[in-house]
């Protein structure tokens, strides 16, 4: 697992990279939420009442932001995360 750290404006984020045999899991943590590839899914995040934005087809952070968040938890929602607004745009919203 690799861990790192950046910057989007005046805010900052931890991104997370864990390899998998056949790809890796990617996710960066937002003060109030979480931007995730779609090895993670949603339902997990409704049943804890977490903020959860997906991005799908991507293998880097760099990816992570350009992509459009395929789908959202309902506590993202209430964030102002949206399906079809970039990662960039959905980490905004989550910090």
């Amino acid at each position: 697992m690799s861990m790192e750290k950046f910057k989007i404006g005046d805010s900052e984020f931890v991104g997370y990279k864990i390899p998998t045999p056949q790809a890796s899991l990617l996710a960066i943590r937002a003060k109030n939420g979480l931007l995730a590839c779609g090895y993670l899914n949603i339902e997990t995040a409704e049943k804890l009442g977490d903020a959860l934005a997906i991005v799908r087809g991507v293998n880097t952070y760099s990816d992570m932001l350009e992509r459009e968040v395929s789908s959202v938890s309902s506590a993202a929602e209430k964030l102002g995360v949206k399906v079809g607004m970039s990662g960039a745009k959905a980490l905004e919203l989550l910090s």
